[in-house]
């Protein structure tokens, strides 16, 4: 309770200032209707090469006069952005003149595909082309000219940053700034077969040295370029043509592997993907003997809690278009800090952190990595899929259906997703959502859901779900709910971050397509926030973000079963810097031991706990040739004590070259025994261009006693069209011995018709 006076007491004092808030004078609701671009058709060819020479880019009209989104919002950007648009039947062309009175102090941070566009200097683009204010693709760049790209869903609501599309590029830096020249066919996009053409668009312009984000059509800094909604307007674009309907991309491959137990052996494969434009809104694509061998590795995490850990998808397949298939409230860009301690994420996640990692992994309905992947991560074959994907009217479509060959124990499986939802109001939806999964000997699991999704006011949002699952009796047994229900509400503005939701999933609720950590459950969270910003501290300080947050579990059948609270306390310094300190008090009542460390064989006796922990976590500034994080914690845990450790060390000698390296460390002291974990990870990053990468991820787990290594060549020879050469390895720490080895070629040829 002293805790909890003492803080509460110091958040007070921080929100009597209320003057120090500089707000915007800007109406954000009618500020885009005067942002409108008329497009221009190229009388001559346009050769992308950065220069913007050719008489047409003189002759287009000019998007400039951009507005600060960070730090002085609602200010004109401290340097001046002039963009034009070109278009001619095949491809429409946007011209950047990034204008820099300080050429010698850009930052540019990488070259690798889909660079981190907020380490450096970068220019970015959203196109709204179904104008429905709600859904685009995102393309960014930098002056070097590395490529970003991404599909955006409900305004941010999944940003799907995986999402490839066919386009080119051309960067260079000169005397006053820098230019870009950009190409994006028109049979990358999905449009309606209108004539002429409106679109939603707008442009980012970010500053790295001065921590500077501007827009053309301006934006609240709580939110990004994907609130398309307040995106301005492209106008007469006319006679488009979607361009080619089929694209076909086979793949070979061939290996080589050993192990402790075999000899090496060597194996061939072959197979395709194939994508077919049934609509201009509709795109159906298949896949026959799928391969993902390319796919980087999993980042291993030490688990500390009784429940599962989460581990995010990676493969492009599932990848590709997966917001659609996104149920309830997804992620709220802008919701929740900025930095993690304990519970929220961050550097204060599951590594170390005893307790569960994401609030946003309590339930995801449709979790593509139980397709084609064992619980260990390991591959299991998948003999063929197809998926229909796109938007018809005001209606978002998803459908999918997976073959998974048998393996070992592992049984051929059929897996089903069917995903409807409809547009509402001005920004809401409402969907529907069926999931099946068919197995051999009348094996089975289904999934019924439905959800609504409300905006109101720009800053509220307001959202629900039901979900029903249905399962042989044999698989759940006979006794209690197998629903999921879930309601919610958050409100964010410049000033404030209010959240409340309640969850509640019944014991026998069984998604076999899904990741549900705990069932039989009701879980309430309410979230208490300000963001203040005084113009005292304006000098060096950016943002104060305290926070509170209660997350607790009851179970259906009685009693407590977890209950967590943040008292956070985090600043963001104008460089990009972050600091954040805070404590975490928890309270765990366990109805039966549990195995917390394998390895030494100790457990957690039943019993009820009350713990706190207390932790400092700082990023420094991550544009810089070399920037550090880590996490420190110390405090009660369980019957005993843990010690967090956490360090990592990044640096960018070049855009070519940057590495890291982090390591996390925990000593816990239990009843049972004592105990230390170490994970080592170790990346680097080598970009011969912008188009050939060697990226290696070298982890040390002492959970595991093992040493793996991913080491990765990439080539992309044509568009969308790639040569891989991967290594992996594990190996013993303790004999130094191998475990296992492969060697994997593989190409893929992309085609048009």
């Amino acid at each position: 309770m002293k805790l909890r006076r003492l803080l509460t007491s110091a958040a007070a004092f921080l929100l009597v200032p209320v003057g120090a808030w500089a707000d915007s004078a800007i109406d954000y609701d009618t500020a885009h209707l005067d942002r409108r671009l008329p497009a221009t058709r190229a009388t001559t060819p346009i050769v992308v090469d950065g220069r913007l020479d050719e008489l047409a880019w003189q002759e287009a009209p000019v998007a400039r006069d951009f507005i600060q989104n960070d730090p002085r919002e609602g200010q004109p950007a401290t340097e001046q952005t002039e963009v034009r648009v070109l278009y001619d039947d095949r491809t429409l062309y946007v011209g950047v003149l990034a204008h820099d009175r300080e050429p010698d102090r850009l930052i540019v941070s990488d070259l690798k595909k889909d660079f981190t566009g907020s380490d450096g200097d970068s220019f970015g683009i959203v196109l709204d082309t179904f104008h429905d204010r709600r859904n685009g693709y995102l393309f960014e760049t930098n002056p070097a000219g590395a490529k970003w790209d991404a599909q955006t869903v409900n305004e941010g609501r999944e940003v799907n940053s995986n999402w490839d599309g066919v386009w080119t590029v051309h960067a260079r830096v000169v005397e006053d700034g820098w230019h870009a020249e950009i190409a994006i066919p028109f049979r990358t996009l999905k449009f309606a077969g209108d004539d002429p053409q409106t679109w939603g668009i707008n442009f980012l312009r970010r500053i790295r040295r001065r921590n500077e984000d501007s827009y053309w059509s301006p934006i609240p800094r709580i939110y990004e370029i994907h609130r398309v909604s307040l995106a301005g307007t492209l106008e007469e674009l006319r006679g488009l043509q979607p361009g080619a309907n089929l694209r076909v991309k086979p793949y070979a491959l061939a290996s080589l592997g050993d192990s402790s137990t075999s000899l090496p052996k060597g194996d061939s494969d072959v197979g395709f993907d194939a994508k077919y434009g049934l609509t201009t809104g509709l795109t159906w694509d298949f896949t026959v003997n799928t391969d993902f061998s390319q796919v980087e590795a999993d980042e291993q995490q030490i688990n500390l809690t009784r429940f599962s850990l989460f581990f995010p998808e990676k493969r492009d397949f599932f990848l590709e278009n997966s917001g659609i298939f996104q149920f309830g409230q997804g992620n709220e860009r802008a919701s929740g800090s900025s930095g993690g301690g304990g519970s929220s994420g961050g550097a204060g996640g599951s590594i170390g952190g005893g307790r569960p990692q994401s609030q946003q992994s309590d339930l995801i309905l449709f979790f593509s990595r139980q397709i084609g992947l064992s619980e260990s991560g390991g591959a299991i074959p998948i003999l063929a899929g197809t998926r229909l994907t796109g938007r018809v009217g005001s209606y978002t479509i998803g459908a999918l259906n997976i073959q998974q060959r048998r393996q070992g124990e592992s049984p051929s499986v059929n897996f089903t997703a069917l995903r409807v939802r409809r547009d509402i109001l001005r920004n809401s939806d409402v969907g529907l959502m069926i999931l099946n999964k068919d197995g051999r000997g009348g094996a089975y699991n289904r999934v019924a859901g439905a959800d609504a999704n409300f905006r109101f006011f720009r800053n509220l949002n307001v959202n629900a779900f039901a979900a029903k699952t249905f399962s042989p009796i044999l698989a759940v047994g006979g006794r209690g709910r197998d629903a999921a229900v879930r309601a919610g509400f958050a409100w964010r503005d410049n000033r404030w971050d209010v959240r409340s939701s309640y969850l509640s999933i019944g014991e026998r609720f069984n998604d076999e397509l899904g990741f549900a950590p705990r069932t039989g459950i009701a879980k309430s969270e309410v979230v208490l926030g300000a963001y203040l910003r005084p113009r005292a501290l304006s000098g060096w300080l950016r943002e104060l973000h305290p926070h509170w947050q209660l997350n607790n579990f009851e179970r259906h059948r009685g009693g407590l079963q977890s209950r967590y609270f943040d008292y956070h306390f985090p600043l963001t310094l104008q460089n990009g810097t972050f600091i954040e300190i805070g404590a975490n008090p928890t309270v765990e009542n366990l109805t039966e031991p549990f195995l917390i460390n394998a390895r030494r064989n100790i457990s957690v006796p039943a019993g009820r706990y009350e713990f706190t922990e207390w932790f400092l976590l700082y990023y420094t500034n991550r544009s810089a040739p070399l920037s550090f994080n880590g996490r420190y914690s110390l405090g009660d845990f369980y019957d005993g004590y843990k010690h967090t450790y956490q360090f990592g060390v990044t640096t960018r000698l070049s855009e070519r070259f940057n590495g890291s390296l982090n390591l996390s460390r925990n000593e816990v002291g239990l009843s049972g025994g004592t105990f230390g974990t170490n994970l080592l990870s170790s990346r680097i990053n080598y970009s011969f261009s912008t188009r050939m990468f060697l990226n290696a991820l070298l982890q040390y787990n002492t959970d595991a006693q093992q040493w793996t290594s991913n080491i990765r060549f990439n080539l992309i020879h044509r568009p969308l069209s790639d040569f891989f050469l991967v290594y992996n390895e594990r190996r013993d720490s303790r004999s130094s011995d191998i475990l296992d080895r492969a060697v994997v070629a593989k190409m893929t040829y992309m085609v048009q018709f």
